[in-house]
């Protein structure tokens, strides 16, 4: 009997000095979007994106211009030269689909360099708050967003979200 009160005093002191877990959360959504790195790139994207489209805005009146006068000559010639008139219309057809298919592997381009590096950006997000955590004793961080709420109710104070979004921007204009 004397042994199991030991046992039991024993198991309490142990259990009582038992560091609790530290948690806190963060929102993802807040996070990535109002960090200025991601900002700057979506900017920077935005920029390439409307020059991309002027571009392809200037390619695509210069063939109409193009094709009109094709379309012009071809209808000319269609009177004596049937064949050499829709020679010149399937060329035509053949610049046009030939400039459809490069602009679309140029826009398919942009948007994999923009992926690319909105991708870099939350895995550098993910790093500084793993990093955050550990230089600040959380045992657990957990990320929430409103399409996916896997954190249900946090208190106020255990809420990161702008203490470390304040850091990584900080830390960003120090770059």
């Amino acid at each position: 009997m004397k042994n199991i009160i030991y046992v039991v005093l024993a198991t309490f002191i142990f259990a009582s000095c038992e560091k609790p877990n530290k948690i806190a959360f963060v929102d993802n959504g807040t996070l990535i979007n109002k960090y200025q790195e991601k900002i700057d790139v979506e900017e920077k994207y935005k920029v390439k994106e409307e020059a991309f489209r002027k571009r392809g805005d200037s390619i695509s009146q210069a063939f109409q211009a193009e094709a009109q006068k094709g379309q012009a000559e071809a209808q000319r010639i269609a009177r004596s030269n049937r064949k050499k008139a829709e020679e010149l219309m399937g060329g035509l057809q053949q610049k046009q689909q030939q400039l459809q298919q490069q602009m679309q592997v140029e826009q398919q381009q942009l948007t994999q360099a923009f992926q690319g590096e909105i991708d870099s950006v939350i895995v550098h997000v993910k790093d500084f708050v793993k990093d955050y955590g550990k230089k600040n004793g959380y045992n657990y961080i957990l990320g929430t967003s409103d399409g996916a709420a896997t954190v249900m109710y946090g208190a106020e104070e255990s809420d990161l979200t702008q203490t470390i979004l304040d850091a990584l921007n900080a830390g960003y204009k120090k770059e």
